[in-house]
C-alpha cells in the first residue's frame, strides 16, 4: 500500500507540467518525459543479473503493447485533454480509474456489495467536482467538453493498462518489478521518440521556446521520478495486492493531483473541491476495509 500511495505521488505531478510549459506542444512534452524514462530504464537494465537484464521474445510484445496503453498513448490523451478542461477535472476523470477497476479486477472472494460505499463516495467526489467546473457559455463549453472526452479515453487506456499488467505480473512472479519497470520504460522511450520524430517539433523550434530550462527539469523529473521511480512502485503493489485494491490505490494520484495544481495556482481550494477531495479520502478508507 506505501509503494502504491507513493506511485500516486509522483504520478499526480504530470498533471500540472502540461499547464507549467504551455508553449511547448503536447507531443513534445509528452516525448521529453518518456524518452528520459526510456534512457533511465536503459541505463538501470544494466545493473541488473545477466540472466534477468532482457525480456525473451513473448515477454518483449508484451512491453511494447503495455507501453502505448499505459504510458505513451495515456499521457498524450491525458496532455491535451488538461490544455482543453485545466487540471482539476481531468484528474477526477483518471480518478473513476478506481471505479473500474474495482469492478473489473475485485477478487472471486469478494462480493460487490461490500465494494458500495468506496464505490459511491468516490463516484460522488468526482460528480460533485466535475458540476462546479463546468464552464457557463456554448464555445467554451465545447471546448471542455472536449476536454472531457479525451479524458475519458485516457481513463479508459490506463485501466485497460492496469488490468493487464496486474494480471501478468501475477501470472510471473518469477520477473522481478524492476526488471519489468525497465522493460517497459525502454519500449516507451523507443515509442516516444518515433512519436518525436513523426508529430514533434524540430529542435530550431523548441530552442526558440521560452521556459527551456523548465521544459528541461520537467523532462528530467517525470522521466525519472513519475515514470521509471513510480513505475517500481506500481509494480511493487500490483504483485502484492489485488487489482481492484490497486485500483483504489490510484485515487491518491488524482488527491496529490488536485495539491499541486492548487499550489501552482497560488490558492486556496474552495469548498466544493475541499468536499470532493475528502469524499475521496474515505472511499479510499471504506475500500482498504472491504478489501481486509
Amino acid at each position: 500500500m506505501a509503494a502504491g500511495l507513493a506511485a500516486g505521488a509522483l504520478w499526480g505531478l504530470v498533471f500540472v507540467a502540461p499547464r507549467m510549459v504551455g508553449h511547448f506542444g503536447m507531443v513534445d512534452i509528452t516525448a521529453a518525459r518518456f524518452i528520459v524514462f526510456g534512457a533511465v530504464a536503459g541505463l538501470a537494465v544494466w545493473w541488473r543479473p545477466p540472466e534477468r537484464r532482457w525480456p525473451r521474445a513473448r515477454q518483449a510484445l508484451t512491453v511494447l503493447g503495455l507501453s502505448g496503453l499505459g504510458f505513451t498513448g495515456y499521457y498524450l490523451l491525458l496532455a491535451f485533454s488538461i490544455v482543453a478542461a485545466g487540471t482539476e477535472v481531468p484528474s477526477l476523470i483518471i480518478g473513476t480509474v478506481p471505479v473500474w477497476m474495482m469492478l473489473l479486477g475485485r477478487p472471486a472472494g469478494l462480493a460487490l456489495q461490500a465494494l458500495v460505499p468506496g464505490l459511491a463516495l468516490t463516484a460522488a467526489g468526482i460528480a460533485l467536482m466535475v458540476a462546479s467546473a463546468w464552464p457557463e457559455g456554448g464555445a467554451s463549453g465545447a471546448h471542455f467538453g472536449w476536454g472531457l472526452v479525451l479524458a475519458l479515453l485516457a481513463m479508459a487506456s490506463w485501466t485497460a493498462f492496469g488490468l493487464l499488467n496486474a494480471a501478468w505480473l501475477k501470472r510471473h512472479p518469477e520477473v522481478h518489478a524492476a526488471d519489468w519497470a525497465n522493460w517497459l520504460g525502454i519500449a516507451t522511450g523507443l515509442g516516444a521518440f518515433v512519436l518525436w520524430l513523426v508529430a514533434g517539433s524540430d529542435m530550431a523550434t523548441l530552442r526558440t521556446q521560452p521556459e527551456g530550462k523548465l521544459f528541461v527539469l520537467l523532462a528530467l523529473a517525470g522521466g525519472l521520478g513519475s515514470s521509471w521511480l513510480a513505475t517500481v512502485l506500481w509494480n511493487v503493489a500490483s504483485q502484492r495486492l489485488s487489482a481492484s485494491l490497486c485500483g483504489q490505490l490510484i485515487v491518491s494520484e488524482t488527491l496529490f493531483a488536485l495539491l499541486y495544481s492548487f499550489l501552482w495556482d497560488g490558492r486556496w481550494p474552495h469548498a466544493i473541491e475541499l468536499t470532493a477531495a475528502l469524499l475521496f479520502v474515505l472511499g479510499i478508507l471504506a475500500s482498504i476495509k472491504a478489501h481486509r
